[in-house]
């Protein structure tokens, strides 16, 4: 598509305005609106100027200009307003010199694709995300000075079992048990008509959804599973994808959140990331070592395990994430790899021999992350493992359960923490400064936005557990 598809296409629909999306350093969406005519031919090379100090971590206040540059490869008509409008996601540039700003993530996301065809390795990065999600409904939250709790409910979730049903909201006795809610059928998963509108709304706007079922969380926890593609258009999917699931919920009365971990004792949502590097069209992963493997997948895989105390500060970015990522359960915190031990931070996948089926899936992110940013950092760690020849050592095919604390000692895990996890990007970023993909700028902002905002408040706040643990002391 170019700008004269995109115009004509705006006149096909009968389209009165034209949202231009873009993505926050921390990973959020925002939009301006404007009439339909305020779009032109011009405007994509020229751009919709806007205030950048307004937004999370981004520009002070004396070089708050930025503007918006349209990509015309990818429009939609948005089916959650009433008036007919299109949709164009956009680059953050400067405007004095229209190149990238550096802070912007979808910047970083275009960087890192050019980099790797710089380098010869690859022409192309293939990435599909697994996000999981929680639907509920009703949520409520509170932090005062005095007083901090939250509340959520799900009719699935197994605490309603003993619920007092009325003729409007009859109890028909169907919960899910803790983690019983992998793939169930009707009537135990109520979700099903919901999560089939998702996926027609997402097939409208041009995401290619392959399977969708109800993942293992009592209480609505769901998984969308969409086609894979190269890193900046899948980027771009995921938060279309977010947005739908999001709006089409509450066009339902119900509320959806990627929140790593909601409910405790149950499992949280994570969102593995499937990825291969191809060129002219063939694929570079399959080979002849272990799990079907070629050298070069396990020198990338070497890249992901070395950094990925600091890639976690990315792919795992709330506080929140890290109540996912706990030893001894089934998340994946084993810095090792493995084709079936899915307690393993990287796994093979092995339901196919098909050579373009070979890929690697890194398993500690979640829905919670901005994949502009995750996609690419993943990326300049595998690359940084393949240009170094970094071995990931022997995989890790045992039960991680069975392992003596002798075994146990020699495989390294994640960090702990999401404070953990930023000192070890602040002193582990060489990697990601390579072809200028990121800045020294951006990784400083990151950290110290985080720390600022995240880590420090939650430090600072008694949490309601501690009253029962502590009060009578």
């Amino acid at each position: 598509m170019n700008a004269k598809h995109v115009l004509n296409y705006a006149a096909d629909q009968g389209a009165r305005f034209v949202s231009v999306r873009f993505t926050d350093l921390v990973g959020a969406w925002h939009h301006l609106t404007y009439p339909i005519e305020e779009l032109d031919e011009d405007t994509f090379e020229e751009g919709f100027g806007f205030d950048g100090s307004s937004l999370r971590g981004w520009a002070a206040i004396n070089e708050s200009d930025m503007l918006l540059i349209p990509d015309p490869q990818r429009c939609w008509v948005d089916p959650f307003q009433e008036e007919t409008t299109i949709c164009l996601i956009a680059n953050v540039a400067e405007p004095i010199t229209k190149e990238g700003y550096a802070l912007d993530p979808r910047s970083v996301a275009a960087r890192a694709e050019s980099y790797l065809k710089f380098t010869g390795i690859a022409d192309s990065v293939f990435v599909g995300p697994e996000a999981e999600f929680f639907v509920f409904d009703e949520v409520s939250f509170h932090n005062e000075q005095y007083s901090a709790g939250f509340d959520v409910n799900s009719e699935e979730g197994h605490w309603n079992s003993s619920r007092i049903g009325g003729e409007a909201n009859p109890n028909l006795g169907y919960h899910i048990r803790p983690k019983g809610g992998y793939v169930p059928v009707a009537p135990l998963d109520s979700l099903i008509d919901l999560r089939n509108t998702m996926t027609m709304i997402m097939a409208e706007v041009g995401i290619h959804v392959e399977c969708h079922h109800h993942e293992v969380a009592t209480a609505g926890q769901c998984e969308i599973d969409f086609r894979f593609a190269n890193l900046l258009h899948t980027a771009d999917n995921l938060m279309l994808f977010k947005h739908i699931v999001k709006n089409t919920a509450a066009a339902h009365g119900k509320s959806a959140t990627f929140m790593p971990k909601p409910l405790y004792g149950d499992n949280g949502s994570g969102m593995h990331c499937h990825q291969s590097l191809w060129k002219d069209d063939s694929p570079l992963f399959a080979g002849d070592e272990y799990a079907g493997l070629s050298e070069m997948a396990k020198f990338y895989i070497g890249g992901l395990l070395k950094h990925a105390p600091s890639l976690i500060a990315f792919a795992a970015p709330t506080t929140n994430s890290y109540k996912r990522l706990v030893p001894g359960f089934e998340a994946p915190v084993n810095l090792a790899y493995s084709a079936r031990n899915r307690s393993a931070a990287v796994r093979i996948p092995m339901l196919s021999s098909s050579p373009k089926t070979k890929r690697v899936e890194f398993r500690p992110p979640d829905p919670s992350c901005n994949p502009y940013l995750t996609f690419a950092a993943l990326l300049m760690a595998g690359l940084d493992g393949i240009q170094n020849r970094i071995d990931p050592g022997e995989p890790l095919d045992k039960d991680i359960y069975d392992l003596s604390p002798e075994e146990l000692q020699d495989v390294p895990s994640l960090p702990g923490s999401l404070e953990e996890a930023l000192d070890a990007l602040e002193n582990d970023h060489e990697y990601l400064l390579k072809g200028d993909v990121f800045t020294s700028d951006l990784v400083e902002r990151w950290i110290s936005y985080k720390r600022e905002n995240e880590v420090n408040p939650l430090r600072l706040r008694p949490h309601p557990l501690e009253f029962s643990m502590y009060y009578d002391i």
